[in-house]
């Protein structure tokens, strides 16, 4: 029995009143030992429940992921579970193990979610730069890696310690990986500090900038200036793989302030000389948000841009404002490979949203990536976060993605325009149909209803 027991007891059997049988007493004292057991009893036995923590984990770690059948538009495939969330973080990272210290397995530091990752392929394993929120609202950056990228992530042992500037930072988020081809990897984070010049008594009003960390092996992070651009604040700030013109390119999404991008906004572009003195000045909007569309609120670039034989592909996230909040979402963009500031192919509407139990976490209705990797035979795995909670991963192939890019029609623009968009796909379906004679595809067809040749008065 623990010495916190013994004290109950003797406080029951002093100040119990009279009334109280003493088999109600030894029950009360039965609930107050169990309630509050160690680790390990006086005979060292540990607490059985961190076994069953132990079990759980282990269970979830090798859980195999497959495709989820309930969704298919042919693009790509979604799978059945997330391949991170906060379970998945290490027992020891948020428990005191040690009985002397943490008698009753408290945990003593929570994880709230995993998301947002960057993502990496090396010698045909995935590596994923994963932001983990605490209790506490601080993120910081942890890796975990697998071999099929579908399932079977595990963390590093340790968290990635990120090396301070002169000005700390105070949150760390949503890291974007590129390998240069100066022979580094490079890791483009937003950096969080309060703002300066915020009245008293605001404790809210923030500063965003883009921070700068490589590396050669993933262990060891080298902490560059933050860039510096002619815009106020940054966010979502992408290195473009190949130099341009002897120089480092950045996309960047210049902002007016810390959420709102003011008259700023869209996708842009700068060129810089020197990455360790990294310099942006002169910034031009190379993906603007639109009205009305998709990414009429805000719009920023996602994963490092994916060369391709006609282009480079962008993954981006577009919001719009909503009755029930901002609603993110994902979509593509192609730019010519000799001029990767020029937008070539841009397809109407998005390319992946919030699909069923992915509307639902602690920022609702969102789907963010910053994170997708290339296997040499083609396939593509984007990883995406769903409502700032869990990461999910979407696979595809290069010729697929391409062909969504190259052939899927631009936002009409109004209501007319989408229409008519509509009505030329239907009419080329109607006349291959009744050319084929195919009797599935006259199945198809037949699953409307004509309108009736008379109305009645």
């Amino acid at each position: 029995m623990t010495s916190f027991s013994l004290f109950g007891m003797f406080t029951l059997l002093v100040f119990t009143p009279p009334h109280v049988s003493y088999l109600a007493l030894s029950r009360i004292v039965l609930v107050l030992a169990m309630e509050h057991r160690p680790i390990v009893d006086t005979n060292g036995r540990r607490h059985p429940r961190l076994a069953q923590l132990v079990d759980q984990h282990e269970a979830l770690l090798t859980q195999r992921n497959s495709v989820d059948p309930r969704w298919y538009n042919g693009l790509f495939e979604r799978y059945r579970n997330p391949v991170l969330t906060q379970a998945h973080i290490p027992l020891f990272w948020r428990f005191d193990l040690n009985p002397a210290t943490n008698p009753a397995l408290l945990e003593r530091l929570g994880v709230n979610a995993v998301f947002n990752p960057g993502a990496l392929l090396l010698d045909d394993t995935v590596y994923l730069v994963c932001r983990v929120e605490g209790y506490d609202r601080k993120s910081f950056f942890a890796i975990a890696e697998s071999a099929s990228g579908v399932d079977g992530f595990r963390f590093w042992p340790q968290p990635v310690q990120i090396p301070e500037t002169n000005r700390p930072d105070t949150n760390l988020y949503d890291m974007r990986l590129v390998h240069h081809e100066d022979g580094w990897i490079y890791g483009l984070f937003c950096t969080e500090r309060k703002d300066p010049s915020a009245p008293a008594g605001d404790t809210s009003s923030a500063v965003a900038q883009c921070g700068i960390v490589r590396t050669r092996d993933l262990t060891s992070w080298e902490r560059l200036p933050d860039l510096q651009t002619p815009s106020l604040q940054q966010r979502n700030v992408v290195l473009h793989p190949t130099f341009i013109d002897g120089h480092y390119a950045f996309y960047t999404r210049p902002q007016d302030g810390f959420i709102s991008t003011g008259s700023k906004g869209g996708i842009g572009w700068g060129l810089c000389a020197n990455i360790t003195q990294p310099v942006i000045e002169v910034e031009e909007t190379i993906d603007p948000k639109i009205y009305h569309t998709i990414k009429e609120l805000k719009n920023g670039a996602g994963p490092a841009p994916i060369r391709t034989e006609v282009g480079w592909l962008h993954i981006a996230h577009g919001v719009r404002n909503t009755a029930a909040g901002l609603r993110y979402v994902l979509y593509a963009f192609l730019c010519d490979l000799d001029a990767p500031y020029r937008v070539t192919h841009s397809p109407g509407g998005y390319l992946l949203a919030p699909w069923h139990t992915e509307r639902v976490g602690d920022v609702s209705n969102v789907v963010f990536c910053n994170g997708a990797v290339v296997r040499p035979d083609g396939q593509v795995l984007i990883y995406y976060a769903s409502s700032d909670t869990r990461i999910h991963v979407a696979t595809t192939s290069l010729d697929r993605i391409v062909d969504y890019v190259l052939h899927t029609p631009e936002d009409g623009s109004t209501t007319h325009g989408a229409v008519q968009q509509r009505l030329s796909l239907i009419e080329r379906n109607l006349a291959y149909a009744n050319a084929s004679n195919d009797a599935l595809l006259a199945r198809i067809t037949s699953h409307t209803v004509s309108p009736a040749t008379t109305r009645p008065d």
